[in-house]
């Protein structure tokens, strides 16, 4: 698949460690890429400059070839965009608002963004300036989605929403990624990320320090992690001396964490039935756990 979403060597510096510094990521035309990191880790600058709205310090980012700065505006007719900060233009009703980017857009009536509306049980003809948080994220998401645009850019679009609406949230991205569709989106939400997302780049302090696929959270790579637990310390330094991938050790517990690929699990439990064990299980890998271990184990330079 071709890239359609590319960003070289950006850098965007605001002193005092804040920023974004020196990131290279590609985005696959009909991919869901994530995007996770904690608070100020740099997610929304990134976003932005995609959209065009900040200028780098250094390198570069284009979307479909063209450059994200240079070409900002013919860029917005394009993109879809639920922005982390809402902030709606002065006119009075949610209808009135989609009326006004459909004008914008070229596009003819606003029938979608109607059925988007029903979707989210959002009502359109509430004041904008008077909606809850919840119905404004809905009326953003609705916007964003309404042009049927290619590319999404999704800044935690399900940032307010109650966990029924964030469940149509996601199913949405589902059916417009099998339509074709490219998505980038950030998210705090590590289960959202973990159910629609192909690849999750991860970032510490404005650095990239990990980009996954997902495939291998889901279970696709047939490698499992192993806790063991046994009731005595011979058995338990005896295993150490066991030819196993030995990712953790707690040795005031007597416990053992391994990864094994699937075929060599009958060796295991073949080595294991020499000792004394108090219990084994499988420890389910997921994003976050994924995450957290990457970020923790990570030091990056400024």
């Amino acid at each position: 698949m071709e890239n359609i979403i590319n960003i070289q060597n950006l850098t965007k510096d605001y002193g005092l460690g804040r920023g974004l510094f020196g990131v290279n990521l590609s985005v696959r035309e009909g991919e869901v890429f994530g995007l996770v990191g904690i608070n100020g880790a740099g997610k929304t600058t990134m976003i932005r400059h995609l959209m065009g709205f900040l200028h780098p310090t250094r390198g570069k980012c284009s979307i479909m070839g063209e450059d994200c700065w240079r070409n900002a505006e013919e860029l917005k007719t394009f993109v879809g965009y639920v922005p982390g900060e809402i902030a709606f233009p002065d006119v009075k009703s949610g209808i009135d608002f989609f009326k006004l980017q459909a004008e914008y857009m070229g596009m003819n009536g606003i029938s979608r963004a109607v059925d988007l509306a029903e979707r989210f049980n959002l009502d359109a003809t509430a004041r904008l300036k008077r909606m809850s948080k919840g119905m404004k994220q809905k009326s953003a998401i609705v916007n964003a989605f309404m042009s049927d645009s290619d590319i999404l850019l999704l800044d935690e679009a399900t940032t307010g929403l109650d966990p029924l609406m964030q469940k149509v949230f996601t199913d949405l991205v589902r059916e417009e990624k099998h339509r074709g569709k490219t998505v980038f989106m950030s998210s705090h939400m590590f289960d959202e990320l973990e159910s629609v997302c192909d690849r999750v780049a991860f970032l510490k302090e404005g650095h990239i320090i990990d980009i996954i696929e997902l495939s291998k959270i889901r279970g696709d790579e047939r490698v499992k992690e192993y806790k063991i637990e046994f009731v005595n310390d011979g058995d338990y330094l005896a295993f150490l001396g066991k030819p196993f991938n030995v990712k953790q050790r707690q040795e005031e517990y007597k416990q053992v964490t391994i990864t094994i690929p699937d075929d060599d699990i009958n060796e295991l439990f073949r080595v294991l039935s020499a000792f004394e064990v108090k219990y084994i299980t499988q420890k389910p890998q997921t994003l976050e756990t994924y995450f957290l271990e990457k970020y923790n184990n990570t030091e990056v330079s400024q």
